[in-house]
């Protein structure tokens, strides 16, 4: 899940940014109002969540948040306020934002308040992924092949999540760099290639015959059959 973060307090920015990613979250940055409206605007499709402070310079958060509704964009937004500027929740809500918070917070609210913007039911996502004898619990991040549980780091974990639910596709190298890198990847950087070596030794335990196979000069496939 891919999350933007749009505030001009710098350390707190930062902050957000670690907090979220040690929960798995794949963070980008915006530090005015201007950049995080241009950036809404030309990438929203890859972003799940967007996370705007009130009063930002050049643009204020409401004023972001009334001109991508306007343009049609229905990303959901949560705004963060400091309680010496909360305006009412009628007038933050009318702006178009689906949440706010005050600030100070705690992470695990906004983590909560998370969960709840983009909960989606059940049978569009299964809290539970199987394919042969691998089984991914997305609500514990439990990793098990043969019924045997096995170890996964956060990335390992989004990376074999992305590739489950696209059993026997091709999978583009853009796509994971996207989806589980943030703005900052370094497109020369051999990481993913690096992270795909240890799910592929980890799914080879399989004795249903699910095979990370390497689709030369394109990308990767979750083989079953």
């Amino acid at each position: 899940m891919r999350i933007l973060v749009v505030e001009d307090e710098q350390s707190l920015a930062r902050l957000l940014k670690r907090g979220l990613e040690n929960e798995g979250y794949v963070v980008d940055l915006a530090f005015d109002g201007q950049a995080g409206q241009q950036r809404i605007e030309l990438h929203y499709r890859d972003y799940d969540t967007i996370i705007l402070d009130l009063m930002l310079p050049k643009r204020t958060g409401a004023e972001v948040c009334k001109n991508v509704r306007k343009s049609g964009i229905t990303t959901p937004i949560l705004i963060l306020t400091a309680k010496s500027e909360v305006e009412s929740k009628v007038t933050l809500l009318d702006s178009g934002c689906d949440d706010y918070m005050i600030k100070p917070f705690v992470f695990s609210e906004l983590f909560a308040r998370i969960r709840a913007l983009t909960r989606r039911p059940e049978s569009l996502l299964p809290s539970e992924l199987k394919i042969g004898d691998l089984v991914l619990d997305l609500n514990t991040q439990k990793f098990k092949v043969d019924n045997k549980e096995i170890g996964l780091t956060l990335k390992e974990f989004r990376l074999l999540e992305y590739f489950m639910r696209r059993p026997d596709k091709l999978v583009k190298r853009v796509d994971l760099t996207d989806n589980i890198w943030d703005f900052n990847y370094d497109s020369f950087s051999n990481s993913l290639e690096v992270y795909v070596f240890r799910l592929r030794k980890k799914i080879g335990k399989s004795k249903t015959g699910v095979v990370l196979e390497t689709v030369r000069g394109t990308g990767y496939r979750l083989k079953t059959k």
